[in-house]
């Protein structure tokens, strides 16, 4: 059985004579919140999948929503944002209980690559399903014979998800760009 055992790294012992004055001592800098692995991280992966949960209970929960590509482009955008999230939140669980950084250069890469993907997907299916809301809404005003509250809410849903999407990315890609 492959079981994770805890390594320990040596840390660089501070000098204490400041002789010349460029031998300045390193500074690590700790973890920022919303990076994976820390509490800051965990709380925006569940917000993401309660948002994108949300867009996809309510979107399915109507009849009509087969009928237009915008919304089933929605429906299987949030399903993606839901699975991707729940992953990551385990993820991100597991290394906050045994106290693991997820600072390794393929993991934050592996993070950036697919909440770009994810993100993006969101984005567009958000930006689809609002304008054909706002067809059916202003434009024909059928909104008697349709779900127009449901499909205001879902895709409200999808842009929350999104926002909180947007800074797992950008603080990945930050934390790859900075390297």
């Amino acid at each position: 059985m492959n079981v994770s055992h805890a390594t320990v790294h040596p840390v660089e012992d501070v000098p204490t004579t400041t002789d010349a004055g460029n031998n300045a001592p390193t500074v690590r800098m700790k973890d920022i919140q919303g990076m994976p692995g820390t509490a800051g991280g965990l709380a925006l992966r569940l917000c993401q999948l309660l948002f994108a949960v949300a867009a996809l209970c309510v979107m399915a929960s109507t009849s009509d929503f087969p009928s237009v590509t915008a919304f089933c482009y929605l429906v299987a955008a949030t399903g993606l944002q839901s699975i991707w999230s729940l992953i990551l939140a385990v993820i991100d669980l597991y290394a906050l209980l045994v106290r693991r950084s997820l600072q390794n250069l393929r993991v934050v890469s592996f993070f950036a690559i697919g909440d770009g993907i994810t993100s993006t997907l969101t984005f567009a299916a958000a930006c689809a399903s609002a304008g054909i809301t706002v067809l059916i809404d202003n434009d024909l005003d059928s909104c008697k014979q349709n779900h127009c509250m449901q499909f205001e809410t879902a895709t409200a849903m999808a842009f929350i998800s999104w926002f909180t999407a947007m800074p797992s990315f950008l603080l990945n890609f930050w934390s790859l760009a900075s390297r």
